[in-house]
């Protein structure tokens, strides 16, 4: 039961958002699905709006975004690494471009559109071509010093063909059949399965062996750059990205208008079940960098740019019965009856719980609430 006093759940809100953000970005171990979470943050949002007096720079909206780990060593950004708002259909999409033209009157904006990649941003700094730093996003002003293990992941050059001085920005992920192909090995091996891609990814990253690491199918993609020079524009940084060697997403475009930009968000969503990796939404960025420029930034996020999200492919409900189902060659197959409960545009009420090994470790008991994921049209 939430408290009538705002400045009592804002403590409360934020108190919970920062014990989320602990698990999700040191622990890689998530408790509750992006949906809930984004949910708790657009309501502080709201009563941070509704009552200035009491905002705290210690807030977590007014960071860029994220935890620092405690296990590597501590990296500055030269440019802090910002944390993007978000819009969650079509008219917070025009919302987003009319505030931004009310600051650039009279100019129309081109916009790049790109997945948004489910993954742990990385910064990774290069030295007269030669990679000399890569360090996790952190708490956008401080990330980790994870080189070591960056350096394992092959779609990385050790050397640029350029002798360049220049910070690479991006996303690790893991590809979601080589996530579960690493999930079916953990569990032949008795070792704890990895929640979801992500998770699996910043597990991985944050190894203290980079042995470990190396042994784990870790991807890489571009996302933009800090110290190129002869570009105007975020897909001409992009483009000289790729040609430096740098894995960049292929079927990025750049759209006329908001209109266009829509029109990605629609198609992309539509071959979202198919892609190799998941994505939770299309980044949408004013193309033009003088007009990100001028449009700047307002605490953690830039005004140029926003994350379209998609409707969620997670979702809370109660396990009401377990079940168990005999298979064709005499298995015994255990399945959850869950309170029927919408994922991804499906309404789910059966899941299933693959071994009765499965159950004792996750503990699960009749009238816990538990979390179903949807990935396409299978139900893990």
């Amino acid at each position: 039961m939430t408290h009538a006093d705002p400045a009592i759940r804002i403590a409360e809100l934020r108190q919970e958002i920062e014990a989320h953000d602990y698990r999700y970005y040191v622990l890689a171990q998530p408790i509750v699905s992006d949906t809930e979470y984004d949910a708790l943050f657009q309501e502080l949002l709201r009563l941070e709006a509704d009552h200035p007096e009491l905002v705290s720079p210690e807030s977590p909206t007014q960071r860029p975004g994220g935890m620092v780990e405690t296990s590597f060593a501590p990296v500055r950004h030269e440019v802090p690494m910002l944390s993007l708002a978000n819009a969650f259909d079509r008219a917070g999409i025009e919302a987003w471009e009319a505030r931004n033209a009310r600051l650039v009157e009279g100019r129309g904006f081109t916009y790049a559109v790109e997945p948004k990649i489910d993954g742990l941003a990385i910064s990774l700094r290069y030295e007269r071509g030669r990679l000399r730093l890569a360090a996790t996003r952190g708490d956008g002003l401080t990330g980790e010093d994870v080189t070591l293990n960056v350096r394992t992941i092959s779609e990385i050059p050790e050397v640029l063909p350029e002798p360049l001085d220049l910070e690479v920005r991006g996303e690790v992920y893991m590809a979601t059949a080589e996530f579960a192909a690493l999930n079916l090995r953990r569990a032949e091996a008795g070792e704890p399965l990895f929640a979801n891609p992500r998770n699996a990814a910043a597990g991985s990253l944050r190894q203290q062996d980079p042995r470990v690491t190396r042994g784990r199918p870790l991807r890489f993609w571009a996302y933009g750059a800090v110290g190129l020079s002869d570009v105007a524009s975020h897909h001409e940084a992009l483009d000289q990205l790729a040609g430096l060697g740098l894995p960049v997403w292929p079927e990025r475009a750049v759209v006329a208008d908001l209109a266009e930009a829509w029109a990605y968000c629609e198609r992309l969503g539509e071959r979202r079940p198919t892609l190799p990796f998941e994505i939770d939404g299309v980044v949408i960025k004013v193309d033009a960098l003088r007009d990100q420029a001028e449009l700047g930034a307002i605490g953690r996020e830039p005004r140029w740019a926003l994350a379209f999200k998609y409707p969620p492919t997670q979702a809370t409900t109660r396990l009401l019965e377990i079940q168990v189902s005999v298979g064709r060659t005499g298995t015994l197959n255990p399945v959850a009856v869950l309170a029927p409960v919408v994922v991804g545009g499906v309404t789910v009420a059966r899941a299933t719980l693959h071994t009765e090994e499965e159950i004792a470790r996750k503990d699960l008991r009749i009238g816990d609430v538990v979390v179903v994921q949807r990935a396409g049209d299978v139900i893990p």
